[in-house]
């Protein structure tokens, strides 16, 4: 069972959303708050395995509650899934920043939301596809990036890690890596918990990110 808390200052979206999520036989929705400040507290006394995250919230934004959520000593550590109505914001490259493990529009499909719930909780970073070329290019663009000499990935990572980030990078799970590779699905579990604290990331998002900015992978276009 996945236990799920839902953040939305808007009271349509935050009911919405709990009943759609609540409706699924593995997700158990054990907290609903309507601002920052409770979505922290509720996060501390409820400990789910997702909270999902409107990004303008009173008390305490989307970006503050994901940063102490994320941080790498957090306790309790979850992973933190946005939903935004503003797909190029600069917030949204804040949540990036503080470590969201995905995004998506509140005008997804129903089924789109409930499966980046389930890929959040599995480890699987997800970002709305229509957003994923624009947030990537906008995210690296407006970073400034030291001179890039050599096969950055090379130097950090081991082979195996590289293959991984590659895999990464065209936005396969830790399923299809495993089978692209041919080893266990708990190989490549190994593989990314080793990579990203080398990298210097929260999460497998950033990952991506990183390959993007390091040249790894191809800024994509369009």
């Amino acid at each position: 069972m996945i236990r799920v808390l839902v953040a939305d200052d808007q009271p349509l979206v935050r009911a919405g959303v709990s009943a759609l999520l609540a409706a699924e036989p593995d997700v158990d929705v054990v907290a609903v708050a309507a601002d920052g400040g409770e979505a922290l507290a509720l996060a501390r006394s409820t400990r789910p395995d997702v909270a999902v995250l409107d990004i303008r919230m009173p008390v305490r934004n989307g970006i503050e509650v994901a940063r102490e959520l994320c941080a790498p000593d957090a306790d309790p550590a979850v992973p933190v899934l946005v939903l935004t109505t503003f797909d190029l914001d600069d917030l949204v490259f804040g949540a990036l920043e503080a470590g969201a493990s995905g995004f998506l529009l509140k005008d997804a499909e129903p089924d789109v939301i409930v499966d980046a719930v389930r890929q959040v909780a599995a480890g699987n970073g997800t970002i709305d596809q229509s957003l994923t070329r624009r947030v990537l290019r906008e995210f690296v663009s407006r970073r400034s990036l030291q001179p890039v000499t050599g096969d950055r990935a090379s130097e950090v990572l081991t082979a195996r890690e590289r293959d991984v980030l590659l895999l990464l990078a065209q936005g396969m799970s830790n399923e299809e890596i495993a089978a692209a590779l041919v080893v266990e699905v708990s190989t490549v579990k190994s593989h990314l918990a080793r990579m990203l604290p080398k990298l210097g990331v929260r999460s497998r998002l950033q990952a991506v990110v990183w390959a993007y900015q390091n040249r790894v992978v191809a800024v994509p276009e369009g």
